[in-house]
Order: C-alpha cells, then sequence, then structure tokens
C-alpha cells in the first residue's frame, strides 16, 4: 500500500469516526439535552461525561481528517488547504465550548443541592443555551464552510474524488452555513425542518467522502504524482547526476 492509498484511508477511517462520535455524542446527551429541569432532577450523569468523552474524540477526528489531508491538499491550493485546517480547528473549539457547558451542569447539579431550585433551573438553561449556539456556529454553520464549500471545491477542482459527488459538498456546504446564518439572524427557528432539510447535502458529502476515502481511495490526478514516491529517490538521483 503506498503513502497515497494508506492517506486516504486514514482519512476515510477519520471521517467514519466523525460520524459516529458526533451522532453517539448526540445519544449520550439525550437527558440533559431533552430535559430543562436535569439540573434539579436524579440526573444521568454517567452518560453526560460519556457524551463529553465521544466529542473530544470527535475534536481529534476532526482536526486529523484536515491534517492528515493537508500536505496532499496544499499542492492543488495551499491557501485553500490552510483554510479548510483554520475551519476545523474553529468547528472544534465551538465543539469545546459546547461540552464544557454540559459539564458544568452535571457539576452544578452535583454540588449545589441546597441551593434555590429556580436560580438552578435558569444557570442549567443558560448552559444549555450556550451549547445550541456552540452546536448551531460550529458544526452547523463553520462545517458548511470547511468541510462543506472548501473541501467539497479542492476536491471537485483537484479531482481526487468523484467531482459529481464533490458538487454535494460545494453546493451544500454553503446551503447548510446559509441555514446556520438564518437562524441567528432569527428567520427560522433551530432544528426546525427547514434547517433540517438544509443539511442533507453536506450530510450525504461527508459521508459519500468516508466511504469513497476507505474502500476506493482517491481517484488519480496531477496532484498524485510522485506523492508516493520514496524519499531516498531524490537522493539517489541527485548523487548520480553529481557523480556524472
Amino acid at each position: 500500500m503506498d503513502s497515497t492509498r494508506k492517506t486516504a484511508l486514514a482519512v476515510g477511517v477519520l471521517f467514519i469516526l466523525t460520524f459516529l462520535t458526533s451522532i453517539g455524542g448526540v445519544i449520550a446527551y439525550g437527558p440533559v439535552l431533552s430535559d430543562p429541569n436535569y439540573i434539579t432532577g436524579a440526573g444521568a450523569d454517567t452518560r453526560v461525561f460519556l457524551g463529553a468523552f465521544l466529542e473530544l474524540f470527535l475534536i481529534v477526528t476532526n482536526i486529523g481528517c484536515a491534517v492528515v489531508l493537508f500536505p496532499l491538499l496544499k499542492r492543488n491550493n495551499e491557501g485553500l488547504a490552510l483554510g479548510y485546517v483554520a475551519a476545523r480547528l474553529v468547528e472544534c473549539t465551538f465543539i469545546l465550548i459546547g461540552l464544557l457547558s454540559l459539564l458544568a451542569i452535571v457539576t452544578l447539579r452535583q454540588g449545589a443541592a441546597s441551593a434555590d431550585a429556580g436560580s438552578l433551573v435558569l444557570i442549567g438553561k443558560a448552559l444549555h443555551a450556550i451549547h445550541d449556539w456552540t452546536f448551531l456556529l460550529g458544526p452547523g454553520l463553520t462545517d458548511g464552510i470547511g468541510t462543506g464549500l472548501i473541501l467539497g471545491y479542492l476536491m471537485y477542482q483537484s479531482g481526487l474524488v468523484s467531482r459529481r459527488m464533490a458538487l454535494f459538498g460545494v453546493v451544500g456546504g454553503p446551503l447548510l452555513a446559509a441555514s446556520g446564518i438564518a437562524v441567528l439572524l432569527g428567520v427560522i427557528p433551530q432544528f426546525s425542518p427547514l434547517q433540517s432539510l438544509a443539511t442533507i447535502p453536506e450530510i450525504v458529502w461527508e459521508a459519500f467522502l468516508g466511504l469513497w476515502l476507505t474502500f476506493k481511495g482517491f481517484i488519480r490526478s496531477p496532484i498524485t504524482s510522485n506523492y508516493s514516491r520514496p524519499a531516498g529517490v531524490d537522493g539517489a538521483r541527485a548523487a548520480a547526476a553529481s557523480a556524472v
């Protein structure tokens, strides 16, 4: 297996793991996200801790996708490749803030039993709102710009994957970002059916990318030429040239 195929496999697996950890995190968070009085109730803290762990792993896989792809993508457009890395970092910063807000709810629930219940509920709702905003601005907006528009355009231009599928990123990314902006401006409510519908092309794009790179690898492209060449080849050629 040459280095190009190894890169594709690594990125594909990382993309699949982003799906598993993000979905698993939402499921694990279930009680704290659905119960507005969670902070004064019996709680399901172990599930919240599990959700936080999964989101920490999500951060690792998100950044890993960008870092592993960067050496290859910069051959096509270094500025945009760096922009993709930056977008992933921004997205993960929002995810980190969101998970910390939910962990803070657990901490308050465990250590503030004697506090006024009404005040605790208000604090819990405020922390829940922080999580919702970070979800909107991170996976709901920045991801559309980074993994959708930027990565989709780079993949389309380079031809590393099917250009027809890359269009799902080019189109779906801005659509996802636009839906996030619409929520931010109060045009549509968060988690509305319209916003959910706007996320479908991006989901298709990221799922396709993970499966394609895992099982098929990159399509031959000008930017993959010499990418797999052993490091010693250039040195051997230079030595031969100097000997002549």
